[in-house]
């Protein structure tokens, strides 16, 4: 896959965990050892009026507060991808959305926000543009991998919703 030969290329190391397929994070908690690395939630997101995309990526355990995200972007609103732009845009499935997805963006079209307690992780955990492995990868790495593609990060403490 082409995204083991770019990380081998740019002399990424990473450890790679095979599991069955994922589709939520409960999921691949229940399948996956407990790794130290952060865990992330990605979040495939777009503003319908100016038809903004983002990929949002934040602690597993958080709720982000999307309404106040929009705000933060400067949009009117924030709604979820449809599986069918997905596809289009990143080449990716439900439940394969990943950090490491910008390697597909080569028209620039979808802005990477990242919450900044996974940006200052040591390691993150993400999926290698597949539900059915996991990759730990140090983060100094995934900011080279980032330089490399011509890619920066907003990174910015993301808006969480409020636990009941």
């Amino acid at each position: 896959m082409a995204i083991y030969s770019l990380l081998d290329r740019l002399a990424i190391p990473y450890l790679r965990i095979d599991h069955p397929p994922v589709f939520t994070c409960e999921e691949a908690s229940r399948l996956l050892p407990d790794l130290p690395a952060a865990k992330t939630k990605n979040l495939f997101l777009r503003d319908p009026k100016s038809e903004r995309l983002f990929l949002v990526v934040s602690p597993e355990e958080s709720r982000v507060d999307l309404k106040a995200l929009a705000a933060r972007l400067g949009v009117k609103r924030l709604s979820f991808g449809s599986p069918e732009r997905l596809e289009a845009v990143l080449g990716l499935t439900p439940g394969s959305v990943t950090l490491l997805a910008m390697v597909r963006d080569s028209e620039h079209a979808v802005e990477l926000v990242v919450d900044e307690r996974i940006w200052q992780a040591e390691q993150v955990q993400c999926h290698p543009l597949v539900n059915t492995a996991t990759l730990l990868i140090r983060l100094d790495d995934v900011r080279r991998l980032l330089t490399h593609l011509g890619r920066e990060a907003c990174v910015m403490a993301l808006p969480i919703v409020a636990a009941d």
